[in-house]
């Protein structure tokens, strides 16, 4: 009898990331079965890109988070295994071949992640809490799904988890332009998250935060190891959030404006 390999599907959310999309997909051709996108709205050539490789794309009209977008792109899947992947991305060929290993192994009682290297704006960084970056990105569908959270979503499995061995590229930033935008968006999505549970802030307590958010990424993390990039990431790390929390407070000023 032949014995039927698992298949594997592969799923995206994008925004405006024809700069990372093709680089992404094509990272993961012979590993994949399928390839699920789904795009929040892009103006650029994203999803001429997607549908270049083959991908189904769905284009739902508002933009509920990160991850109930990935829930969405989670429930068009439909084979046997489900491999999450971000535009910005890649899977080397020493990951694509580990994973086909434990897909051909056959075991269906444990989900999987990987540890993943990322860029910054010229360099992998090695230190300053970005290493080691262990990801759960390959389970067995039905088994598990995402967080709710709107920013910094995870995957909650239903099974115990195992840990492959070779790196998942993630190219975060590749320029400061990249970064500040970035500063802005995740800092305004955790700023609305935190005030959705009830968190408040002070400006002197966004100093506060900022503050330690620099001294936990360069020195107890050693981000000074990582040399000038290093000191540069943790510098972002700090204006992301020192922005969260002032915007919480503009938040909480907005609200008691209201109620006068």
């Amino acid at each position: 009898m032949t014995h039927l390999l698992p298949t594997l599907s592969a799923i995206v959310i994008t925004r405006n990331e024809a700069h990372n999309l093709h680089d992404c997909l094509q990272s993961m051709h012979g590993l994949v079965d399928e390839i699920i996108v789904v795009d929040s709205q892009s103006t650029d050539h994203t999803v001429a890109i997607a549908q270049q490789h083959g991908a189904k794309v769905s284009q739902p009209a508002d933009w509920p988070g990160f991850g109930p977008q990935k829930n969405r792109a989670l429930a068009l899947a439909t084979c046997d295994w489900v491999f999450s992947i971000d535009a910005d991305e890649r899977i080397t060929p020493e990951l694509a071949a580990e994973i086909k290993r434990v897909l051909q192994a056959g075991d269906v009682g444990v989900a999987y992640q990987m540890p993943r290297l990322s860029w910054y704006c010229g360099k992998f960084i090695h230190h300053a809490g970005w290493q080691p970056d262990h990801v759960l990105r390959l389970f067995k569908r039905g088994t598990a799904q995402f967080s709710n959270d709107l920013v910094h979503e995870r995957v909650l499995s239903e099974q115990g988890v195992a840990t492959l061995q070779n790196h998942l590229l993630h190219y975060s930033y590749r320029n400061f332009s990249q970064v500040l935008a970035k500063v802005d968006a995740y800092s305004s999505a955790s700023a609305q998250q935190a005030y959705a549970r009830g968190k408040r802030s002070t400006v002197a307590g966004a100093l506060g935060h900022g503050a330690w958010a620099f001294v936990r990424t360069y020195v107890i993390r050693a981000g000074f190891l990582d040399g000038a990039h290093g000191l540069a990431l943790s510098i972002s790390n700090a204006e992301t959030s020192y922005y969260k929390y002032l915007k919480l407070w503009q938040m909480q000023q907005a609200e008691e404006a209201a109620v006068k």
